[in-house]
């Protein structure tokens, strides 16, 4: 099976090009390193040819509202223009638990890529996920500074190789629209998993919770954040992770 893998260089990319290899299929990597412009379409239609599925996770690092729905609408709509001019039979989108229960500006991006992707002309698959085990590394490493103020958040982190391989899963399938939520086994606070990364990393940073205001901070504080139904639960828990496929330094998405 030829499976091409929109963002396959990031952080769940690359773990969704490992487990398809693992798999004996072929993963296709549409990235920029490899001349693709998702944006535009610039260089997608020699590549899908033969594509039997395509996994999207690609991102857009934003909070912007009007940047993170023109990226996913651009990038959604090109690929599955490209996917069904190829006669790609499945197209497959990564998405987050909770963007229908926060609005943010980056949450809108990801509703208007979910809406296109079951509204268009590919057979599609939604699969919403949990905030990764390696968020809070990630967040730590963009921020400067002695102090690092973490919003609240209640979460369920699930490891980023895991939902690689889940979406690897479903691509495999028929088309399910939307799929069972995907968590990690154990719900945590983000700011205590901030503490704990940073005294892994050099034990001198100070994290502090970050009251954040309004709806969105209300929210995602609440739990907006957290699965509603049943679904697959990861295994890996976050301390497990930290020690082991953690202990490197942090991946940009």
């Amino acid at each position: 099976m030829r499976t091409a893998v929109a963002g396959g260089t990031g952080v769940v990319g690359r773990h969704v090009v490992a487990a398809l290899k693992a798999a004996g299929d072929e993963p296709v990597v549409l990235a920029r390193s490899t001349g693709i412009n998702l944006v535009s379409g610039t260089g997608l239609d020699r590549p899908l040819e033969g594509v039997d599925a395509v996994i999207d996770v690609s991102n857009v690092a934003t909070l912007s509202r009007s940047r993170a729905v023109a990226f996913f609408e651009a990038a959604t709509g090109q690929l599955l223009a490209a996917g069904e001019r190829a006669g790609v039979r499945h197209h497959v989108v990564l998405s987050i638990i909770g963007v229908d229960r926060v609005d943010s500006g980056y949450y809108d991006g990801k509703r208007r890529q979910e809406q296109l992707a079951l509204d268009g002309p590919v057979p599609a698959t939604v699969l919403r996920a949990t905030q990764f085990h390696e968020f809070a590394d990630q967040l730590l490493a963009r921020i400067r500074g002695p102090v690092v103020a973490v919003p609240r958040m209640r979460v369920q982190p699930v490891a980023a190789r895991e939902v690689a391989e889940e979406l690897v899963r479903l691509a495999r399938g028929p088309a399910v629209g939307q799929a069972p939520e995907l968590a990690g086994p154990e719900e945590l606070e983000l700011v205590g998993m901030a503490r704990l990364v940073a005294r892994v990393r050099d034990g001198r940073r100070l994290v502090v919770p970050l009251p954040v205001p309004g709806r969105v901070g209300r929210a995602m504080a609440g739990g907006a954040l957290l699965p509603t139904g049943p679904g697959p639960r990861g295994r890996q828990g976050f301390a497990e992770w930290l020690t082991t496929d953690g202990a490197q330094a942090p991946q940009t998405i």
